[in-house]
Order: C-alpha cells, then structure tokens, then sequence
C-alpha cells in the first residue's frame, strides 16, 4: 500500500522532515528519555567547538562502561532490538558456543546462503577486526575472541531506535560504528567494545513516477537505506525503469555506497551514485532526526553525497533520480601471453601493445556513455627460465542503450587493432550484461582473510597526451610483471554527467576528470603473518604503487575501495572538499561520535591495538598524540 509524504515538524526534530516510510515516523519522545537521561538529546549549540571528552572512548572492562541494568534499559526503549552476538565462527572453537553441525555449515554450505550477509557482526574482510575466530575445521592453537567485533547491536527497524542508539552512545561515551551487509575492506563497519547500528533491514521502496525539488523534475525512488543493489533489479524491471545501484551485488545501495561516491556500470550515463541523491533522511550525532536536501541542512546534504560513510549522520532513507530503463550489453575481450623456454626477450612486446590499444580505446568507451571492466595479471615463467613473465588479459566492455549490432560494430576497430598486432582474440560478439541484473539473488557471499589492495583514479590526460601515455602504461605494466592484478574500470563521471544536484556533490573531484578507476591487487596471504612480515610486503607493494601514483599526479583515490595506509589520505580520497568536509563534521559532529579509519576528522583519533603490521580495529579507540 502506497504510503503517502507525511511533512511535519516533530517534537525533539528541527526543520521540516518528509517522512518516507512508515518506519520513519517512529520516533524518540519525551515521555521515552524521562526516566532515562542516557538517552537524551545533545546540544550542539553549547558543545564545545574542539572535542574535550576523556582520552578513550568507553570499553569493557573499564569502570565507566554501562551497567547490565543500563543495557537492559536501553534494550526496553528499543523494544528487545539489542543483541549482544558472538562471531559466527564461535560455533567451531571450544566452548560455550561450540556446534559441530553449525560449524559443518559454515563451512560447506555458506556459499550458497545469505548466512553472512544476514549476521549482524560479520564484515566480509576479516583483517581489520584482527582477523580472530574464523570459521576452520581444526582450531588447535587458534583464538577465539570479540577481536574487533562490536559488543552490542542494534537491529533497528524505526528510527526512534536509532535515535535511541545514538544518543545512548554519545552520552556514554562508546565508540558507536555503523554497519549494513558488511561489504567493508578496512574496518568502517567494525570496533572493539563498540555499540553497533546495523540498518540491513530497511528495506522499503517506493516508485515516484513524478517527483520535483529544486530544479529536478522527473522519475524518481523513495528508498530505505537497507535495501541491497541486486534487490532493485526487481523494481527496475516492474516500473520499467532504471536506478543506478552497484550491481548485481549484494553492497547496500544507499548507505556507504553512496556515501562514499557509488561507481556502477552507468557512471558515463548518469554519474555517481551520490549524484543520484534527491533527498536524505537522517539522523545526526545529537540524536535528531532531519531532512537533508537542496533546501535544508545543505551543508550536510553536500558531505553525505560522496563525504564518505558514518562521519556525519545515519541515513534511513533517501530519494534518488530514476531514469528511463536502459539496456546494458557488452562484449568480452580475452588475450594472453605465456613464453615458452627459449622464447626471445621481447617476446611478451605485442601483448602489452594491445594492452595498450584497450586503453586507448577506454577513451571511446566512456565518451559514448559506457563502462569497462578489466582484469591483467602475470603468468610466471617455468622455473628456471630466462624468459619474461607472462601475462592475460580479460575485459568486458558494457555500453547502456546499444543494440547488438551498434556493439559489436563499435567494438569492431579495437579487435582490428589486436589483430593487427598480432594477438589473437576470440571475435567480438554482443550479450546482456552480466553485471547489470540479478544473476546471483544475493546469495553466496563468505568472508576472508582478505588480502590488502589500493586503488587509483587515472585522469584523461595519462591517456590523451603523447608523452604521459607511455610513462602511466609502463607504471601499470611494472605493477603486473611484479605479481600484483590489476583491475580497470574505464568510467567518465563527469560534472556534466552528474547533473543536478549530483554536480555539487562532494565526490572526490578526481572522479570528474577521471577516465579510469582501477583497484590494485597486494594478494598477500595476511593470515599467520608476522606483524613485520605484513609491513615488508605492503612497503614492497607501495613500491609499484608509488610508480602510479607518481604517473597520475592529477589522480586520486576511491574511498570505499582504498588502501587504509594511502599516502596523503585527505587529498587521495576527497581532494579540495576535505577543508570543507572538516568544517561540516565538526559543525555536526563536535563530540566526535562518528569514526572511521582514514574518513573526515579521523586524524585526531587512533585505536591502540596490538601489533599486527596494519591499522586494525581491535583495540580501544583513543586521542592522537598532538
């Protein structure tokens, strides 16, 4: 049933909210903090500018940490959506938790499950929360402990219990963390002694066949924060429509996508996920619940759209742009290069020159509208051989709104091109897009160890200039022959692209001149590694790294895919909005509630944990050093 835009000014709400769903009328009042001043609301009006809370935000074992009686209030306020989880791989150790069958299961049938995705604690990369208590068949001499798991959850379905959460934490003193399906690759979703929000079940959605704010008018999408980005094929398809999501994934489509920029299949069509954005609903570190739009709370809608995740506030809901259903085909592009013994030395040359041509070829793709995908990696040579290591290449070029002849026709000058070269490559032929509809239904997603990656926003120039060209390709090429993977993704989200209110956004300003996104692959095997053995194979991978980095000075860094340690993190990731970010977290913010590791405002923080080579999570979080 259609449920219809509800303006009102609540009590405890400054500003005018548009509730979006039900679940959003639900809202802490007087009556519920009462007889509970752990929950009241904060003042941001006379807290003061510069953090001067105590040195380490509150964890067990220390005197300050709330009383079971004050757990289980809150609990009551939250109406029994308290948990207090252990890991999941708790079922296969020694102890209180110790399930033989429940182990079987994690360790035969996950991957053909939503278990993971619909645990409240598991983050799908392991290593931020210390990596303890995974899921093994023989656990002698192995932990099992919280690591960096969070102590409590949280499983809202109103917004008074975020509310009730937020307020419970910052007037306590916890580390408060924000988690959706767990698609987190350094640790934003996880920490020690930490109360966690955990959205995954905001799942509403509500087509809008006309909507308008500001100078937007057309198609658009209410959306709760929880719904994931292959459940909206679903939608798409039933109100013949397209919204841009990450794919056929199970990421959360409107939290910590969007919040830190959200690239898809259709970002040299439509721009960013963030440039989606119409409209947030969203509650703020003092525990209020507000509308973020064009109209109000600018300040605020300009961080959330691309200012990275869980610094500002928590989304519960948004408004986003949608567009006329788009058809997404692409075609498939395989070459490789494998010496044989005695092969000559340049005998690898033609398979990076049509390395070369695909990149040249990347800047088509993206001036007409599409997105590709690609993976290059080395084959090493027989042992003992004198020959270079080789190499194969795979890409999958997506073009929205071609047919199969518009394709495969435009594709056609790049296959020539290989040929020519003398690298042979199956012929060009047109499907649907693998990466643009349901395939997998959401199921099948297990955690890992989970080895270290960094990635690189490329600008057109390393493509378009004679002389950058080459020095940007050999740094790529160096990379790979090194042992390192290397997957591209040619994309254009330009200023122009976005559109209104997209434009001003802040999404990293690397992405507007950009050309290509790519992720770098470490593949260090992080599990059982010394602390120093993990920090010799990061410095020998910076090493490659430094090489791109250098190449692309105009370049940048994705946020949601990144490399924690990232030289000069602030300009890397935001560029010149981070000035401006800092400016909005600390008028938000000034209690410092929200935290991520390498996100606005994080530089005045650190988690004191043991040693283990990198920046993880298990430890307390407290002030830096001056």
């Amino acid at each position: 049933m259609r449920f219809p835009i509800v303006v009102a000014i609540l009590a405890f709400i400054s500003g005018v909210i548009s509730i979006n769903f039900p679940f959003e009328a639900t809202v802490l009042k007087e009556n519920d903090i009462s007889n509970f001043s752990a929950i009241a609301f904060g003042d941001r009006s006379t807290a003061s500018p510069v953090y001067d809370g105590p040195e380490c935000k509150v964890y067990p074992g220390t005197a300050a940490w709330p009383l079971e009686t004050e757990w289980a209030q809150l609990n009551s306020t939250l109406n029994g959506a308290l948990l207090k989880p252990v890991p999941a791989a708790a079922v296969c150790y020694s102890g209180p938790f110790q399930d033989a069958n429940q182990c079987n299961f994690l360790l035969r049938n996950t991957s053909s499950s939503r278990f993971y995705i619909n645990d409240p604690l598991t983050v799908l990369t392991m290593w931020p929360e210390g990596d303890t208590c995974f899921a093994s068949a023989s656990t002698a001499g192995l932990n099992c402990t919280q690591g960096g798991f969070p102590s409590y959850v949280v499983n809202v379905t109103t917004v008074k219990q975020v509310q009730a959460a937020v307020n419970f934490a910052r007037n306590k003193n916890l580390r408060l963390v924000v988690k959706n399906t767990g698609h987190d690759f350094y640790g934003r979703s996880t920490g020690f002694g930490a109360l966690s929000i955990w959205t995954h079940w905001l799942k509403q959605f509500e087509f809008l066949p006309q909507y308008s704010i500001g100078e937007y008018r057309g198609m658009a999408a209410r959306v709760g924060a929880g719904l994931e980005s292959w459940e909206l094929f679903a939608y798409m398809q039933k109100h013949n429509m397209t919204i841009l999501v990450a794919g056929p994934y199970t990421v959360g489509a409107y939290g910590g996508w969007i919040t830190g920029g959200g690239h898809s299949a259709l970002a040299s069509t439509y721009g960013m996920g963030a440039d989606q954005v119409l409209s947030l609903n969203v509650v703020t570190a003092d525990g209020r619940f507000l509308t973020a739009d064009v109209n109000q709370n600018t300040d605020l809608f300009f961080a959330l759209r691309g200012g990275g995740g869980s610094a500002y506030g928590i989304i519960t809901s948004a408004i986003v742009k949608a567009h006329p259903a788009t058809s997404v085909l692409s075609s498939s592009l395989t070459f490789s290069v494998q010496p044989a013994a005695n092969s000559p030395a340049n005998i690898t040359e033609p398979f990076w020159a049509a390395f070369d041509a695909y990149h040249k070829f990347g800047l088509d793709i993206v001036d007409n509208g599409g997105t590709a995908y690609s993976n290059v990696r080395s084959i090493r040579p027989q042992s003992g051989s004198n020959v270079p290591p080789g190499a194969s290449f795979s890409a999958t070029i997506e073009m929205p709104g071609m047919s199969a002849a518009q394709l495969t026709a435009f594709v056609k000058p790049l296959y020539d091109r290989i040929a020519a070269l003398g690298v042979r490559a199956p012929a060009p032929s047109a499907t649907q897009a693998s990466n643009w509809q349901d395939v997998s239904h959401g199921v099948g997603d297990t955690p890992g160890s989970g080895g270290r990656f960094a990635s690189r926003i490329f600008p057109r120039v390393s493509f378009e200039n004679s002389s950058r060209f080459p020095v940007t390709q050999k740094a790529i090429r160096n990379t790979v022959e090194a042992g390192y993977m290397f997957h591209g993704i040619n994309m254009a989200p330009t200023l122009d692209v976005a559109g209104y209110p997209g434009s001003s956004s802040a999404v990293n300003p690397a992405f507007r001149t950009g050309v290509m996104h790519a992720d770098i692959f470490e593949g260090t095997n992080l599990r059982g590694l010394s602390a120093q053995g993990v920090r010799d194979a990061h410095a020998q991978f910076n090493v490659y790294m430094n090489q791109i980095r250098q190449a692309t000075p105009e370049g940048g860094s994705y946020v949601n895919e990144a490399d924690v340690e990232e030289p000069e993190w602030q300009k890397a990731f935001f560029g010149n909005n981070y000035a401006r970010l800092v400016g909005v977290k600390t008028s938000w913010d000034p209690w410092s509630l929200f935290y991520t590791p390498a996100g606005v405002g994080s530089e005045s923080w650190v988690v004191r944990s043991a040693d283990h080579g990198l920046p993880t999570q298990d430890g307390p979080l407290c002030r830096a050093e001056p």
